[in-house]
């Protein structure tokens, strides 16, 4: 059970959750009842495809891909990558940046290719579930993912 800023023997400097009620209520289930909201974590905004499936958007864009083509009226590939560069700033600029996120697939795996500073499109390769685990560190050799999509 987490108590305060720990999980599972991990002690966190910062715990930070989208504003939406699914992100702050897995924060919480996980013992993190008040965490730090950040518009950063926010899922990508879909504009026009709010409330589709990829199924439903393939149906009259059979070509659609989220870190190539965006959504129409909603982010760009660059504004979502930007926005998850922002996270690793706000992350890094404290003096110890172990931080817990609790957020949304899109945005996660945006942050997760800012982290390594790989390309936006590098993103639409990374497969993550629901209620995983994953871990971004620095490593000797920079940044590294050092897990992904964990059970």
């Amino acid at each position: 059970m987490a108590l305060g800023r720990r999980l599972q023997g991990i002690e966190f400097d910062a715990v930070y959750s989208s504003p939406m009620q699914r992100a702050r209520r897995t924060a919480e289930l996980a013992g993190f009842e008040h965490p730090e909201i950040t518009d950063f974590l926010q899922e990508a905004d879909y504009g026009r495809y709010e409330g589709l499936t990829t199924q439903q958007i393939h149906e009259s864009n059979p070509d659609w891909e989220l870190y190539r083509d965006g959504c129409p009226g909603g982010e760009t590939p660059a504004q979502l990558y930007a926005r998850a560069q922002r996270f690793v700033d706000l992350v890094t600029s404290r003096e110890r940046a172990r931080a817990l996120a609790f957020s949304h697939g899109h945005i996660l795996r945006a942050i997760a290719v800012a982290w390594i500073a790989a390309g936006i499109r590098v993103a639409t390769g990374l497969q993550l579930d629901v209620a995983t685990l994953s871990i971004l560190r620095e490593a000797d050799r920079g940044r590294v993912i050092a897990l992904w999509n964990a059970p």
